[in-house]
């Protein structure tokens, strides 16, 4: 996976073509499948990811997504906008060869979302854990497939969005009542569930999380091959884990710049930070190119349409300055 530039998933607005242009001409070597939630339920992360699903399903409730027992149009919606994507997506990159990314929920986070017909949390119930797990690997494995088949040139990175990994790990996952929190998992049930549903794309695999405390060497275990995180919630405590991932070959996509509305400093102070954390950790400057791709901090959605555009056209500067002078 060379180095560069790509987006993290989300972007504002709700118009599929409009969202596919501004991808595939911000990011000519790594575009990526854009998410548009604000289309409502069903474009959004969690009710997309439930789509994709085989043989489970879920609906929409007041409190957010809740199994169901059939599909009802919620689920429909959710498939025929990422069908409505894909067919965008298809359509700007027709002869393209190169990465492309494409972007689903990872089965803790959708764990924590999704709710049981009697209101709590799925992530209660171990062996329904393992059932979404499973549902999640073959759904993804046809989807994977369909966009193989749409853009035979594209060299497809799986990237499994996990910002409520680090809470089902330390137990900070709220019950519905919100009084009390779930049991913590297990890190080796964790870790066991990633790695199936890693297995099922035989290309890269990046996790990522816009949340404190990533586990870097978990999710290297399990067979993530990048992971994608907001720098500037990194501390000097992870410095080691981060060391041993890059040497270990794992590739950073490092969020540097804001994903909100922020004023943009130069290309080559928004990556300042990570020529610090290189120095502090001992490593070459000449292996920056190679092992950082420059994001966003997370998606776009909350952004304007304008600042939106200019963000993903400073990454790529950003990622050129990495390159072309990364003391």
């Amino acid at each position: 996976m060379s180095a560069g530039a790509t987006g993290v998933g989300s972007l504002p607005g709700g118009d599929a073509r409009e969202a596919a242009k501004t991808v595939t001409g911000s990011f000519e070597e790594f575009p990526y499948l854009a998410e548009l939630p604000a289309r409502g339920p069903g474009a959004d992360m969690i009710g997309r990811s439930l789509g994709l699903l085989v043989d489970m399903y879920a609906h929409v409730e007041p409190s957010g997504w809740r199994i169901s027992d059939r599909p009802g149009r919620d689920s429909k919606r959710s498939r025929s906008w990422l069908g409505e994507d894909l067919d965008a997506l298809e359509e700007f990159t027709q002869g393209y060869t190169g990465k492309l990314k494409v972007q689903a929920v990872g089965p803790w986070t959708l764990a924590s979302a999704l709710e049981l017909h009697g209101g709590e949390a799925l992530l209660q119930d171990a062996g329904a854990c393992r059932d979404l797990a499973g549902s999640l690997a073959e759904g993804l494995r046809e989807h994977l497939a369909d966009v193989r088949k749409r853009i035979p040139g594209a060299d497809v990175v799986l990237q499994l969005d996990e910002p409520s990994l680090t809470a089902v790990l330390l137990g900070r996952v709220r019950s519905a009542s919100g009084y009390r929190t779930y049991r913590a998992v297990d890190r080796q049930v964790v870790e066991g569930a990633l790695r199936d549903v890693f297995a099922v794309h035989d290309g890269d695999v990046v996790v990522h999380s816009c949340a404190p405390e990533v586990p870097f060497a978990l999710l290297r275990r399990a067979g993530a091959t990048g992971v994608s995180f907001d720098f500037s919630l990194l501390t000097e405590r992870e410095d080691d884990a981060i060391g041993e991932a890059v040497e270990g070959g794992t590739k950073l996509f490092a969020g540097v710049v804001p994903g909100t509305d922020a004023p943009l400093s130069d290309p080559g102070g928004s990556v300042m930070g990570v020529r610090k954390l290189w120095r502090r950790l001992g490593l070459a400057p000449g292996t920056l190119a190679e092992s950082v791709v420059v994001t966003p901090s997370c998606g776009l959605a909350g952004a304007s349409p304008a600042y939106a555009r200019a963000v993903q056209a400073h990454c790529v500067r950003a990622a050129r300055s990495l390159a072309d002078n990364p003391e």
